[in-house]
């Protein structure tokens, strides 16, 4: 499992955008089996906030499952 560090950008129900410290930005959906909801994640982009994720690759799709999702900060 991979992990990916950034701020959430932009949320479209479980779907979401992350940008990383070095500019990248990576596509992401949420799992059904993650703790978060889709709700959090547009309070999460709202915020701003910084969050690490905990990730595989999506099969037959380009992007990522986002498994875990950790607050880095307090911001949210």
């Amino acid at each position: 499992m991979q992990t990916l560090e950034g701020i959430v950008t932009v949320v479209q129900e479980g779907r979401f955008l992350l940008t990383t410290d070095d500019g990248r930005t990576q596509l992401l959906v949420l799992s059904y089996a993650a703790a978060a909801e889709p709700a959090q994640l547009a309070a999460l982009q709202r915020a701003q906030s910084r969050v690490r994720v905990a990730c595989t690759p999506a099969p037959d799709q380009i992007g990522w499952v986002a498994r875990r999702v950790d607050l880095l900060d307090a911001a949210a």
